[in-house]
């Protein structure tokens, strides 16, 4: 990418009149977990007033910069930890993004919690402020897991959280897990994912364990200090829980994701059909007006940047982006089959990205379709939808390679 604090001099593929999502980092932590390779500082509570404030102005200029009021469909708080933030802060950036878009009344706002962080008054706060979901960070029921994530929170903490926010009215709740972990063993795993079960969550997200470079995990591994997790064991992890959750009446819709039905992350299935988006904070990423741009990572030279910008930017700049990457035709064409190809059952529309682009994917892959389609490792329904095959979920990187 390159650094540029102007809209590229391109045919945009998208504007603001169409309908966004929009996400929101909150990069504060008390503590930081040792897989973790996000964009996340501990130790800065202190910033957190004045970081606020910026994202305020930031999204006021970002929406004052669009041609019309773009509408709404979902918010995301991420980070970082959100529910290190005060109530008040998040009633004050919601009521913001009403007033810089057209926010859907139905529009689902999302909002990350550790277990254990938040009390009874916060979650009936967060609710008072217009927060619809929740996604807890459970991660794993085995305390030696616990322990070597540094995660602060203790598995008795997970059920109470729960408990909490559905007493608060949340409807929609997801559980966070990880497997791939080293030294964790089937039963282990599964431990974790009955505990979970029992919570009774709306969603679950489950994620194989990255050692990201950076990270003390990857340092560890390094030095011999963990074990390299047994990828056919992790890959029978991933088999035992998918079995598990569909004899539990949850949907596979996203290679990582189950949900009840009606309970899929609205906001993450909006940016797997790589439809447009905003991200605001720092280290936040976005696409929208044919560019991918993503914002400066440090929150003090965030709130610096924003606090100097006087006049908006071009559409959906503002004066936190470090970098842009300007998204020609046919990299949004392999992006949607990309991101469309994790969405399980929907797939990739054919009608739809033929409406979009001009083409049919066979027109525009039609050499790659044909090989996967030989390997097993797609299908295309009668309806013209193109979908991984059940034994491409644990392969999809094989799949994607194709497209770039």
């Amino acid at each position: 990418m390159n650094e540029i604090l102007v809209a590229p001099s391109f045919a945009a593929t998208t504007t603001s009149r169409e309908r966004l999502a929009l996400y929101v980092h909150i990069p504060f932590c008390r503590t930081r977990c040792t897989y973790c390779a996000f964009n996340t500082y501990a130790g800065l509570r202190a910033r957190i007033p004045a970081y606020v404030q910026a994202l305020q102005r930031e999204i006021r200029l970002v929406g004052a910069a669009a041609d019309h009021r773009p509408g709404i469909l979902s918010i995301y708080f991420g980070g970082g930890t959100p529910s290190q933030l005060p109530v008040p802060a998040v009633g004050q950036i919601v009521e913001t993004c009403q007033q810089a878009f057209s926010l859907n009344p139905e529009a689902e706002i999302s909002f990350e919690v550790n277990p254990g962080d938040a009390d009874a008054a916060y979650f009936a706060q967060l609710r008072r402020a217009g927060v619809s979901r929740l996604s807890i960070g459970m991660q794993s029921a085995n305390e030696s897991e616990l322990r070597l994530f540094a995660r602060r929170h203790t598995p008795n903490d997970v059920p109470q959280t729960v408990r909490l926010a559905r007493q608060a009215g949340f409807a929609s709740l997801n559980l966070d897990l990880i497997y791939g972990i080293p030294g964790q063993t089937l039963s282990m795993w599964q431990h974790s994912l009955y505990y979970a079960l029992r919570c009774e969550p709306d969603h679950l997200s489950l994620y194989s364990l990255s050692f990201e470079e950076g990270t003390p995990l990857h340092t560890w591994l390094r030095q011999g200090r963990v074990p390299l997790p047994d990828p056919d064991l992790a890959a029978d992890m991933y088999d035992w829980a998918a079995d598990t959750l569909q004899a539990a009446g949850y949907e596979h819709y996203e290679i990582s994701n189950w949900a009840r039905p009606g309970h899929a992350c609205q906001h993450n299935v909006h940016v797997w059909r790589n439809l447009p988006y905003l991200g605001f904070g720092a280290g936040a990423h976005g696409y929208a007006g044919g560019v991918r741009y993503e914002t400066v990572t440090n929150p003090g030279a965030y709130i610096a940047r924003i606090n100097a910008q006087s006049e908006p930017l071009p559409f959906p700049l503002s004066a936190a982006t470090a970098e842009t990457l300007p998204v020609e035709r046919r990299e949004a064409m392999a992006d949607t089959m990309i991101l469309g190809l994790r969405l399980l059952e929907e797939g990739v529309d054919s009608a739809a990205f033929r409406a979009h682009f001009g083409c049919s994917p066979h027109e525009a892959f039609g050499p790659a379709l044909q090989r996967l389609q030989a390997q097993g490792l797609i299908e295309e329904t009668a309806d013209g939808r193109i979908r991984l095959t059940r034994r491409a979920y644990l392969v999809a990187n094989r799949v994607f390679v194709e497209f770039v």
